[in-house]
């Protein structure tokens, strides 16, 4: 019985884990998309321009670098 016991029990510790490193992923994908947001958001439209972006674009940019961090 203890054997099913702990055989459980490491289950859920799993699964808490598990859960514990995907709301850390997902505040370090949100830290990179609100510094990126304020690092663009920062430059002049100039600054922008000469990278190819406008000021429209500043979220989905950011969303493409937290999705990919």
């Amino acid at each position: 019985m203890t054997t099913t016991h702990n055989a459980d029990f490491g289950l859920s510790q799993n699964r808490a884990l598990s859960l514990i490193d995907s709301v850390r992923a997902r505040i370090a994908q949100a830290h990179v998309y609100h510094q990126t947001v304020r690092s663009l958001s920062a430059l002049s439209d100039r600054d922008l321009r000469d990278l190819g972006l406008s000021r429209a674009m500043i979220r989905s940019v950011a969303k493409e670098a937290a999705q990919a961090a």
